[in-house]
């Protein structure tokens, strides 16, 4: 009646292993560590930077506990914060000769300390919130105005080749702030470009002027398509920060809305502002540009004459110049894909493009009016431009094409991931900033483990005495339930916050209120004359529906704070529910297991230990002692 098959036992025996492999990481702490990352798209962190980072760190006469390539950084461990500050320094001088313009971002970090053997499972701590951890919070807002400029500017191009289709002939298309002004000799040709508009360019709305002789149209932004272009601007750009973010191996940053035009970016254990800064610098800007190939631009690329009206100087990876034209084709927010892979006739390394419709047909005009001229990609970061390539225009152009020259493999690969990581569609600034300091983190860490740690051993001592051994079986279930809890969190690589640790002592409160049930059940039973044995049986299996009714009604109260909550919420919704559902397997399954095995093979069973069962009035009022 009371006895488990060996299958069962083996699954608890397999859940304990493997909660407590999994929970281990999380007792090893965190070493102080020094994170190098790229601080270009362009500058590739490989194992020539790890070489270099030793050698600095030999110079100096550091030891360091652990130096590895870990992703697109290297992560360089010490035993003490004053090795990690000079080891900081000496890396710095090494790598970053010039502060104004630097290659590698050098900043201060937090790794945890578990063994190899347990890295090697995938076994890793919770990540730690920015609450717990410290790290660095900034507010940043969208400039607005300046997506709807670069809107602007992007429809001005677009009616220019319109109108030329269409052949429809004007005197000029300028732009004025977010006004597109397109001036024509007479009026029927201005009610032809007006219908054009009308038709191809609902965002846009027109008035009419007359400018001396000339008729002038007036294009704007229709104020619902504004709303929608800065709603558009403001995810594009939390995405790219994303992209550029998780490149750098910040564990767990958040970035997230806040309001209609600000982003909030935590990174937890990054404890330098100002490296911090850098890393949020790093977002990019692409465009393509026609390369200015008349005898003023090659001059001006020999440096033997002056930059053309209306193009620019910029600098390939060599160090070469290139005049490209100020006139942008298309933006990186129009790109969709970039695949690295070989050219089927030469077997050379190419990247293959991938455009939206808009930008194929640009490609498409573009390409056939420039066929053998040189188109150049470029990448702004930080208010710099760098030309990343600029190859020979070779056919004609449209949703899909290929980049392809005198490339490596590794070159083809670097270059498709940084047209990949896409660009800001509005610059932003910081208006915000708070560091959280890791001695703050650390005291957070300690309230929180002593209110799970008190409440844990006042649950189990009142359990205890109250229920006697059954009370006992209880609190090792809580135990399991804990073990589990903090397993699974871990496993699943969850960040946890202040709001998390709450939701973990109210999951213990939760969980011993099955165990409760179970006991109460099992006293009834035994008050109603059953047999020990068969009280037990009848305990565990009529508290069950009470449980899982009461357990699954608690849970969609947590599924919805899940779907309709944020950021602390939505880290509180997390535990709670996993709490949940771990107690119902300790609880019920790991308990009875016990209770099984203690008491299952004594046949003649007269008494169990679950403290006074009190008899109904009139009745004799037994005790039932431990047996």
């Amino acid at each position: 009646m009371n006895r488990y098959p060996v299958w069962k036992y083996a699954i608890i025996v397999v859940s304990l292993l493997v909660a407590v492999l999994y929970t281990l990481p999380n007792f090893f702490g965190e070493a102080p560590a020094v994170q190098v990352s790229s601080g270009k798209s362009s500058v590739k962190v490989d194992a020539t930077t790890v070489t270099r980072v030793e050698q600095a760190l030999s110079n100096a006469n550091i030891t360091a506990e652990a130096v590895a390539l870990d992703g697109n950084s290297v992560k360089v461990r010490f035993d003490s914060t004053d090795v990690q500050l000079r080891a900081k320094d000496a890396i710095q001088k090494a790598l970053v000769p010039d502060a104004n313009d630097p290659a590698y971002v050098v900043a201060l970090n937090l790794l945890s300390r578990s063994p190899a053997w347990l890295t090697a499972l995938h076994a890793g701590p919770m990540y730690l919130g920015l609450d717990l951890r410290g790290g660095v919070h900034f507010m940043l807002q969208v400039d607005m105005q300046a997506a709807l400029t670069k809107k602007a500017e992007s429809l001005a191009g677009d009616l220019r080749l319109t109108l030329r289709e269409k052949n429809i002939r004007h005197s000029g298309i300028s732009r004025n702030a977010q006004a597109i002004e397109i001036l024509f000799r007479d009026s029927q040709t201005l009610t032809a470009a007006k219908n054009v508009i009308q038709d191809q360019f609902p965002d846009l709305q027109t008035t009419e002027a007359t400018s001396g002789t000339d008729y002038r149209l007036t294009a704007t932004i229709k104020s619902e398509a504004a709303r929608l272009i800065q709603d558009q601007a403001l995810k594009q750009n939390i995405v790219t920060l994303n992209n550029r973010i998780n490149e750098l191996g910040v564990a767990e940053p958040v970035i997230q809305q806040q309001g209609i035009d600000r982003i909030v970016v935590q990174l937890p254990g990054v404890q330098d502002t100002a490296k911090a800064k850098d890393i949020l610098g790093r977002t990019a800007t692409l465009e393509m540009r026609l390369v200015d190939d008349s005898s003023e631009g090659r001059a001006a690329e020999n440096n033997s004459g002056p930059v053309p009206f209306g193009s620019e100087r910029y600098l390939e990876r060599d160090g070469r110049p290139v005049i490209v034209k100020k006139q942008v084709i298309i933006t990186g927010e129009s790109l969709t894909d970039a695949q690295p892979g070989f050219d089927s006739q030469s077997q050379q390394p190419k990247v293959d493009l991938t455009v939206d419709a808009k930008g194929g047909r640009i490609m498409r005009d573009t390409s056939r009016e420039n066929l053998k001229k040189r188109m150049a990609i470029l990448l702004f970061e930080k208010g710099k431009g760098e030309v990343l390539t600029a190859p020979v225009i070779q056919g004609e152009l449209g949703n899909r094409f290929q980049i392809s020259g005198s490339m490596t493999v590794t070159e083809a690969n670097d270059l498709a991931l940084l047209l990949r990581a896409g660009s800001l569609a509005a610059p932003m600034e910081i208006i915000e900033e708070r560091t959280i300091g890791p001695t703050l983190g650390a005291e957070n860490i300690a309230k929180g483990f002593h209110s799970v740690a008190w409440g844990f051993a006042v649950i189990v001592a009142f359990m205890a005495v109250y229920y006697m051994l059954f009370g006992l079986f209880s609190g090792l279930a809580l135990a399991v339930n804990l073990l589990l809890l903090v397993a699974i969190l871990s496993m699943l690589q969850a960040t946890l916050t202040l709001p998390g640790m709450a939701a973990m002592a109210l999951a213990l409160g939760m969980a011993i209120d099955s165990n409760v049930l179970i006991n109460e059940r099992v006293r009834e039973e035994l008050r109603n004359g059953a047999s020990p044995q068969a009280a037990i049986n009848a305990g565990y299996e009529r508290a069950w529906a009470t449980i899982l009714d009461s357990n699954i009604s608690t849970l969609i109260a947590g599924l919805a704070l899940l779907a309709f909550g944020s950021g602390p919420v939505r880290g509180f919704a997390v535990v709670h529910c996993i709490g949940i559902l771990t107690s119902m397997f300790s609880a019920v399954f790991f308990s009875r297991g016990l209770v099984n095995l203690w008491y299952g093979r004594q046949k003649k069973l007269k008494s169990v230990s679950i403290g006074t069962v009190w008899r109904a009035p009139g009745q004799a009022a037994t005790s039932k002692k431990p047996a």
